[in-house]
C-alpha cells in the first residue's frame, strides 16, 4: 500500500486526510503540520503518524502539500533538499495552493517532479466535495487511478486541462461561499416573514440540496427546470421577475470574475 503523507492538516488538508484514510486506512498515513501538537492530535484522532514536515516528504509516496499559497514557496525551500536527494518518481506532489501552477511548483522545487494539482472544496469534509484535479506527464495513468480511488470518500473528482482549473475552481472552490450567502439570505428573510430561525435554514437547505440533486439526475436544462417550477401568474415567478430586473446573472458573473482575477493574483505573487 502506497504510503500518503499530509504537510499541512488545517480545514482543507486535514478533511482531504480523513478521506484518504478512510480508504487507504491509518496505518499508512503521516500527518505534519508548523504546529507539532496540531499534527500530533490529529494523528491521535485519526490513529495515524505524526512527524515533521522533512520526514513526510522522505517517506510518502504521495505527499500532499496542504498550505495556503501564500506560504508553499517557504516550505517548498525547506523541503527542497531532502526531496531532491529521492529518485524521480518515488514521490508525488500534491499540490492545492490556489493559481499556482505545476511549472511554479517544480520550479519551487528546482527540479522536474511527478505533480497532481489539485482543487477541492470545503463538502469534502462530509464527503460531497468537488475535487479538481489535472497532473503533469511524470504521473502515469495508473498513479492517476490510485490517486482517484484514494479520494473516493472524499466527492466527486474530475480531470481538468491545467489552463481551465482557475475557471473552474471559482465555481467549485469559491462557490460554497456563494451558495452560503444564498442560503442565509433566505433564512434571514423566512425569519422576517415570522418563521422560526431553525426550520427557515432547515427549509432553505433541503431545497437547495433537493434542486441540486433534481440538475445533477435530469437531462433537461436548468433553464427547463426553472421554468417547470414557474406557473403563469404564480408566486415563483413574481421573484424571479425581482431577480432578472436586478441583474442576478450579471452579478454572479462579476463576483466570480472577482475571484478569478484573485486567484490569478496569488500565482503571480508566488
Amino acid at each position: 500500500m502506497a504510503l500518503f503523507g499530509f504537510i499541512g492538516v488545517g480545514n482543507m488538508g486535514g478533511a482531504l486526510a480523513r478521506a484518504v484514510c478512510q480508504c487507504v486506512g491509518a496505518e499508512n498515513i503521516t500527518v505534519s503540520d508548523y504546529s507539532a501538537e496540531k499534527a500530533e492530535a490529529f494523528a491521535k484522532e485519526l490513529g495515524c503518524r505524526s512527524a515533521d514536515n522533512n520526514t513526510v516528504a522522505e517517506t510518502a509516496k504521495w505527499i500532499f502539500l496542504g498550505v495556503k499559497p501564500q506560504v508553499l514557496p517557504a516550505v517548498m525551500e525547506s523541503l527542497r533538499p531532502v526531496l531532491n536527494k529521492r529518485k524521480k518518481g518515488d514521490f508525488i506532489l500534491v499540490t492545492m495552493a490556489a493559481g499556482i501552477s505545476i511549472a511554479a511548483l517544480e520550479e519551487m522545487l528546482g527540479a522536474s517532479a511527478s505533480v497532481v494539482r489539485i482543487m477541492p472544496n470545503t463538502p469534502v469534509s462530509v464527503g460531497k466535495g468537488m475535487i479538481l484535479y489535472t497532473a503533469n506527464a511524470d504521473v502515469s495513468e495508473e498513479n492517476l487511478s490510485e490517486f482517484v480511488k484514494a479520494l473516493s470518500f472524499a466527492g466527486k473528482t474530475d480531470y481538468i486541462k491545467e489552463e481551465d482549473i482557475d475557471a473552474a475552481s471559482v465555481i467549485s472552490g469559491c462557490g460554497p461561499a456563494f451558495m452560503y450567502m444564498f442560503l442565509e439570505a433566505m433564512q434571514e428573510t423566512g425569519v422576517r416573514l415570522g418563521l422560526d430561525a431553525e426550520k427557515a435554514r432547515l427549509y432553505a437547505e433541503q431545497t437547495m440540496l433537493g434542486a441540486a440533486s433534481l440538475a445533477m439526475v435530469s437531462e433537461e436544462s436548468l433553464e427547463t427546470l426553472r421554468v417547470r417550477v414557474c406557473s403563469p401568474g404564480g408566486s415563483t415567478i413574481e421573484g424571479v421577475k425581482v431577480f432578472q430586473n436586478r441583474e442576478l446573472y450579471e452579478t454572479v458573473s462579476e463576483a466570480l470574475g472577482a475571484s478569478y482575477k484573485r486567484t490569478k493574483e496569488l500565482g503571480a505573487k508566488k
